[in-house]
């Protein structure tokens, strides 16, 4: 009897927690209305605007490959399922036409649908309550006047029920969006050129999104530099691992100059480095190539005053017994005969690569962060980097996945990882099998013959 009553008690207070969460998720959320457009400004908000698009990199996600620009579409994989892109173009019926600025405003910067639903946080809008009053009025005219509409609906996601439950994002948005008002309210930063950094790297440059690791509730562990995890490595994006971003010498940018973060965001390279994957090439491409050097090194003067993670445990500190050992031919390990067979030739004895040609391997970031996924799949696959007008050479790597097997690409791995001084832990050939396995999925995916009456890209 006592143990039925005890279920009873239970069950009743988990309808209770129940009801009250859905009570408070269907709550509307009053947001204060932004000024209007004044008489005359269109035209130079039209130009500010389209800069900010540029810089808040909206092509990239609202773009499928192929598609008009800003029309949506474009497959975006999230925890629970695969979100698409909507359609943010002018369209009167499919897009935002419709929107006055008051309801742009609300998705924007509070993740707020016009019928009062909640966005799926894939749209970066807990970074984006940091846009300003001023450039959030730039962007709806850039949205309204100067994109081109397109007639194309919106898919609907690929989330099962009941992940599919709209209200339960509802919760999540008010216990983890910023309030914009809040942080307009919080002092900037004295220096005006770290405030400027602060600005483009928290708010509209959305970094944190990809660089900043996530909680099991899938929200960011910190917003900002104000958390120690903020922008210390986060999201595997299309398979590629976003590095960290601190002062940590190897795994972050603790090694680089301001003038080669600058280089290697406008470019997508510079002296030592060069990006790899799709998700940062497209950044290059979309967004940072159109910054103005001001902005730029704004950007990489904020990124510079991170420190380090874990300043007690550098990834990397030269030691030059791996060049010397490497150019007397010593190969006596399975990874250094790998290297020599397969990476010498570009990346050199020492590990330095060439300027602007081959990255160095040594203090690599990419090579010594924590997980080797992306190292792995670099290896495994290839990527080419970036192609602007500032560096028109689209220069690659190839794949190595058909002359090596799992063993042999986990002691490659390995050796990189803790040659020239790098330290950063060894790789498994249990590691290599999980991402080989998904690019084959991912081939497998790319080979389905496509229905062109299908709406799906």
């Amino acid at each position: 009897m006592m143990r039925k009553k005890r279920l009873f008690i239970a069950a009743l207070a988990a309808a209770i927690l129940f009801l009250s969460a859905f009570a408070i998720a269907l709550l509307p959320t009053r947001t204060r209305a932004i000024a209007p457009v004044a008489p005359g400004q269109a035209a130079a908000l039209l130009e500010q605007g389209r800069y900010l698009a540029a810089a808040g990199d909206c092509t990239a996600c609202h773009t499928a490959p192929g598609g008009a620009p800003f029309a949506g579409g474009l497959p975006i994989a999230s925890p629970i399922g695969t979100i698409y892109s909507t359609n943010i173009t002018p369209d009167p019926d499919t897009g935002i036409g419709r929107y006055s600025l008051d309801q742009f405003d609300r998705a924007l910067r509070h993740g707020i649908r016009a019928d009062g639903g909640t966005l799926y946080p894939a749209m970066p809008y807990p970074s984006y309550a940091r846009i300003s009053d001023d450039d959030a009025r730039a962007l709806y005219v850039y949205f309204m006047q100067g994109v081109k509409p397109v007639e194309r609906h919106n898919q609907p996601t690929g989330i099962a029920w009941p992940l599919s439950l709209r209200w339960p994002l509802a919760l999540w948005r008010r216990m983890f969006a910023p309030s914009p008002d809040a942080l307009a309210a919080k002092p900037a930063l004295a220096d005006a050129r770290l405030a400027r950094g602060a600005y483009l790297v928290e708010g509209l440059g959305h970094c944190g999104s990809c660089h900043t690791p996530r909680a099991l509730t899938m929200q960011e562990e910190a917003l900002d530099a104000s958390g120690k995890a903020y922008l210390s490595g986060g999201q595997v994006i299309d398979g590629w691992t976003a590095i960290n971003l601190r002062g940590d010498v190897g795994s972050g940018l603790g090694g680089w100059s301001e003038q080669d973060i600058v280089d290697s965001l406008r470019t997508g390279r510079n002296p030592h480095a060069g990006t790899v994957g799709s998700p940062m090439g497209d950044v290059t491409v979309h967004s940072m190539q159109y910054l103005r050097a001001d902005d730029l090194h704004a950007i990489a003067a904020y990124l510079k005053s991170l420190p380090a993670q874990d300043p007690a445990h550098p990834g990397f500190r030269a030691d030059p017994a791996t060049a010397a050992a490497l150019a007397q031919g010593q190969d006596a390990t399975p990874g250094a005969a790998l290297y020599l067979d397969n990476c010498a030739g570009c990346h050199r004895s020492d590990g330095a690569g060439d300027t602007r040609t081959f990255p160095s391997i040594a203090g690599n970031p990419t090579v010594l962060a924590p997980a080797p996924t992306s190292l792995l799949r670099l290896i495994l696959d290839g990527s080419r980097m970036p192609a602007t007008p500032a560096a028109p050479s689209d220069l690659g790597m190839p794949g190595f996945a058909w002359r090596l097997d799992d063993a042999q690409v986990a002691q490659l791995a390995s050796f990189v990882r803790a040659g020239w001084g790098n330290r950063a832990d060894p790789v498994s050939a249990a590691q290599v099998r999980k991402v080989r396995a998904q690019l084959e999925r991912e081939r497998a995916e790319r080979a389905k013959p496509h229905d062109p009456t299908s709406t799906r890209d």
